[in-house]
């Protein structure tokens, strides 16, 4: 990447002597509308004021700026040189007095990655749609500034926009919209809080808007810093573009908002913080969503265009908890350096779902943690990048790449066991001390840990280091003895750990013990608690017990662990996991069988086998649609070659019957019908997904709306039966910004040498597309179905790797080299020839051998799972 990566000891020093007091910033974005200057980046004026002190009269330090152009620096009422003291990246800054004010007047451009200030023209209507977004160092890229999280400071904003655009930001606007000259209209908003750079917000232009309102009476003694009336009335709007107006479900968004706010309120005993909530749903967004104090921005995907599953429901329902959270858990008090992102992260990502099961109608979002995001915390965790999870971030780069698994999910895994560990009150007692004690600052890890400390009375320091700062998965399980009778005379947890992080950790678990009954149901008949630490725990409360089918490790998923069987239980599940009549033990299982097949510990033929049995008879749409996605996985890269062509067919064999045999109209069905898509490949899948297309097919209660259409046209495009035309008049037939992006990524996914040489040159070889366009066209690319195809792209792969780092934007960075690692190469070719990258470039920038080795390892994890499916 250019020379803009700011490193955490620049940051400690220039922390150390400089305090921020304001910022008054205008942006002047006019220009986002009219046609474009030739092959010039479009620009828009930024203007920043900053009042700010230094300790030590006389030092140097810099300010931070990514624009194409300075028209002006003055500090101190002295004008500097534009062509000396900014560089691209920095403006420099030296002479400091212990009162400074720093004045900056630059272009910046408008941009096409999703970082900074983003355009996008709407191809239905041609509206233009603008919106900001910063994690972890993109203000820069909209106005000067000290761009690390430790520097807040009040911020107020004036936007000046065409005349009629909806602005927002993150207060409310200080009165009505004024006449700008030459046009327009100028909007000034009010100071805000004093907030971290990387949260502050902008949003414009024509969008749909819908409003409602919160009110709370206050509770006697709840509330914070500076005092509060006696009843909350938080302004809330929920917006998206207008040719996505007849999609936007506004109310249930706000039902789930104002349930959220209820919750924490009662739970922090701190009121919010920042006047309105506003919710952007927004074009191209390269997140889930942002917590933008009182400016939330999600991806616009949230707004369904068609028929999904009540899991998409929840899904959105927790993000918007999640960001919701985080006015407290990031933006009231925020991690000093991004070594502690955790501490808004997994925060966030555990109060998302806490507050879902307790507070809105998702009641299972605890079963989609235990299967969906915790599988995601193993994944990462497993990799030979993985961390502790309070992490050593040395630079901006660092930062980017450590929004993973381990941040969010394994985090919040971790505080669902400090629960159990230091129990609720305690728990929640020790997030209102925090609120208050820190209010509008930042914190460490120590702060956190001081006042659990208060509340508990645990050695919070012991717990830490066994859980925040080493990094690996523990593996519990059962070691099971019987006496004559066949009772239990000894059941012990045993703990494992990999070699490289061999922390035994102790972990507070429930153990279930499960049986059969006679009409066939796997019930749990016995439970019992216990702290595991070291190699070996005895359960002693169970011994006596009745001999178990199933003896389940960490029933309720109370840790962080994965779960082994013994063999009898093992068996059992083989026959009988369908049978589980409790959800979140059946999740439980799943999650645990994926990881023995990921581990190559079971075949993936047997997994497969696994899916097909029971997959049909799975209650919970969330956890049938990650079996979905795991199968899929699982025959992409982890099905022995010679076995692949039989597992393909008995897959979508076995979806069609399902999708056949699921309840009409049910997203039950509408998942099955997906996964058959997903999977279809023989000449007779075909035909019927052509005539569920065309009509002249039906499935009784299968909508096959606009979105299922681009779903079955991949498929059809990917396996050489719809060619450029079919794929022209679907866009015809969509002619919207979704459907732009799903004909982008047909169009890649033909089954052509000249077709895949133009998606490459596309991606690698020219910077034209916008993010959204670069994923479309990655996804297309790379379809796992058409090994040969993608061979002669091994050796260019890492030949451009280098150069691609260097050229684009991190976010366009990462996406290219995660996007295009050759991953669906049989044998050994492709695993060499990452060897002999990472080999031939150790100075290759840290974050880009972060992303090689991550995907080098994904792909020598699939090739030992191919090597034990082949031996099955």
């Amino acid at each position: 990447m250019p020379g803009e990566n700011l490193s955490r000891e620049e940051a400690r020093e220039r922390a150390a002597i400089l305090s921020v007091e304001r910022y008054d910033v205008a942006l002047d974005v006019r220009s986002a509308v009219g046609a474009a200057d030739g092959d010039r980046p479009r620009t828009f004026r930024s203007t920043t004021v900053i009042d700010f002190r230094c300790a030590e009269p006389g030092a140097s330090t810099f300010a931070d700026l990514l624009a194409p152009s300075v028209t002006s620096v003055r500090l101190n009422g002295r004008d500097l040189d534009p062509a000396k003291v900014f560089d691209g990246s920095r403006v420099a800054l030296d002479g400091l007095e212990a009162r400074n004010t720093l004045v900056v007047d630059a272009l910046c451009a408008y941009s096409r990655t999703g970082e900074g200030l983003h355009r996008f023209e709407d191809p239905e209507d041609g509206e233009v749609y603008l919106y900001t977004q910063y994690e972890p160092a993109d203000s820069r890229r909209v106005f000067a500034n000290f761009e690390q999280p430790d520097l807040k400071a009040p911020f107020t904003f004036q936007v000046t926009a065409p005349e009629g655009w909806t602005v927002l930001g993150n207060g409310a606007a200080d009165g009505e919209p004024q006449p700008a000259d030459g046009g327009g209209q100028v909007v000034r908003f009010l100071p805000t809080q004093p907030i971290s750079t990387y949260i502050t917000a902008v949003v414009a232009g024509p969008y749909h808007v819908e409003h409602d309102h919160y009110s709370r009476a206050a509770a006697p003694g709840e509330g914070g810093a500076g005092g509060r009336s006696a009843v909350l009335d938080i302004p809330l709007s929920a917006l998206c573009r207008r040719s996505l107006a007849r999609h936007f479900d506004a109310d249930e968004i706000f039902e789930v908002t104002k349930q959220g706010l209820d919750f924490f309120h009662e739970h922090f005993d701190y009121p919010y913080p920042f006047g309105k909530y506003d919710q952007a749903f927004v074009p191209e967004y390269n997140l889930g969503a942002m917590e933008n104090p009182g400016l939330v921005t999600f991806r616009e995907e949230f707004v369904f265009r068609g028929k999904v599953t009540r899991a998409a429901y929840e899904h959105r329902a927790n993000v918007v908890l999640h960001e919701m959270s985080h006015m407290w858990f990031g933006d009231l008090v925020t991690m000093r350096w991004w070594d502690d992102l955790w501490l808004k992260e997994s925060f966030a990502d555990f109060m998302g779902a806490f507050s879902q099961v307790e507070a809105t109608r998702y009641a299972e979002g605890w079963i989609t943690f235990a299967n969906r995001r915790k599988a995601w915390a193993y994944r990462a965790d497993q990799l030979p990048s993985t961390h502790p999870v309070v992490a050593d971030i040395r630079d901006l780069e660092d930062a980017k790449l450590n929004f993973d698994g381990i941040t969010y999910s394994k985090g919040a895994a971790v505080l669902k066991q400090l629960v159990a560990y230091v129990g609720r009150d305690a728990f929640l007692e020790a997030a209102r001390r925090y609120f208050k004690r820190h209010a509008y600052g930042n914190t460490t890890l120590a702060d956190l840990l001081a006042v659990l400390g208060e509340t508990s009375g645990r050695d919070m320091a012991a717990w830490s280091r066994s859980w925040l700062e080493t990094a690996g998965v523990n593996s519990l399980t059962p070691r099971v003895g019987y006496d004559a009778e066949g009772r239990i005379a000894e059941l012990a947890v045993l703990q494992t750990a990999e070699p490289a992080y061999p922390e035994l950790r102790p972990h507070r678990v429930a153990v279930g013990l499960y049986r059969l009954t006679a009409e066939g149901a796997l019930e749990r008949y016995a439970r019992a608690e216990a702290d595991v630490a070291g190699p070996s725990t005895v359960v002693a409360e169970l011994a006596g017990q009745q001999r178990p089918d199933l003896v389940l490790v960490n029933d309720d998923d109370l840790t962080y662990g994965k779960i082994r069987f013994d063999d009898a239980s093992l068996e059992t599940l083989r026959g009988h996991l369908g049978d589980l009549t409790d959800p979140l033990a059946r999740a439980l299982a799943w999650a645990a069988v994926w990881s023995l097949t990921r581990d190559g510990l079971m075949p993936a033929g047997e997994y497969l086998a696994l899916v097909l049995r029971f997959g049909g008879r799975e209650t919970g749409i969330g956890v049938l649609q990650s079996l979905h996605l795991q199968a899929r996985t699982a025959l992409a890269s982890y099905v022995a070659p010679q076995h692949r062509g039989t597992a393909a067919r008995e897959l979508a064999d076995g979806a069609l019957r399902e999708l056949r045999r699921a309840e009409p109209g049910s997203g039950h069905q509408l998942a099955w019908a997906r996964f058959f898509a997903a999977v279809a490949g023989s000449a007779d899948d075909l035909r019927l997904l052509g005539g569920l297309l065309d009509g002249s097919a039906r499935i009784d209660g299968l909508d096959v709306d606009q979105e299922l259409r681009w779903t079955f046209l991949e498929t059809l495009t990917a396996e050489g039966v719809a060619d450029a035309a079919v794929i022209a008049a679907e866009r015809a037939r969509d002619d919207t910004a979704s459907g732009h992006r799903h004909e982008v990524r047909c169009l890649a996914a033909r089954p052509s040498a000249a077709v895949k040489a133009v998606a490459w040159s596309e991606v690698v070889e020219s910077d034209r597309l916008s993010n959204a366009l670069v994923e479309a066209t990655i996804a297309g690319f790379a379809q796992p179905g058409r090994r040969d195809l993608l061979a002669p792209y091994v050796q260019p792969y890492f030949a451009a790797l280098e150069e691609v780092w260097a050229s684009r934007s991190i976010e366009i960075g990462m996406s290219v080299v995660r996007g295009l690692f050759p991953q669906f190469q049989d044998g050994t070719a492709a695993l060499d020839a990452a060897d002999a990258w990472l080999d031939g470039h150790p100075d290759a920038a840290p974050a880009l051998r972060r992303l090689v080795l991550e995907s080098r390892d994904d792909l020598a994890r699939g090739l030992r799972a191919q090597e034990c499916d082949a031996r099955a």
